[in-house]
């Protein structure tokens, strides 16, 4: 794989602040049966596609390094991000993938490190 793409990863989730904006447990803001089962949030002072910060998914290993990203197409916005994994364990990565996989509006794939 790519030891130069993890590194620029690694570099920009060090270079800035990580904010969970949707804690484990929390709601969606325009959706409130879509439930956040790991932390979610963004990288602060990053821009992503749909003019936030890089979104990131943060889990409960020690190690909190990016360890996948999903890349995703959401039909309803008519967009594509990706979205940091960032210290997930095996079982937090497939709720995040199925996260991104359970409407027929967004789908996504994971790359693992």
């Amino acid at each position: 794989m790519n030891n130069e793409f993890w590194q620029a990863i690694d570099e920009l989730v060090s270079s800035g602040n990580i904010i969970i904006d949707r804690p484990k447990g929390s709601t969606h803001p325009k959706y409130p049966d879509c439930r956040y089962e790991v932390d979610y949030g963004y990288i602060e002072n990053t821009t992503s596609m749909d003019g936030g910060g890089i979104d990131l998914w943060r889990g409960t290993l020690p190690d909190q390094r990016v360890n996948a990203i999903i890349c995703t197409v959401d039909l309803m916005k008519k967009d594509s991000e990706i979205k940091l994994l960032i210290g997930c364990t095996k079982e937090e990565i497939k709720t995040v993938y199925e996260f991104h996989n359970d409407s027929e509006f967004m789908k996504g794939i994971l790359i693992c490190r």
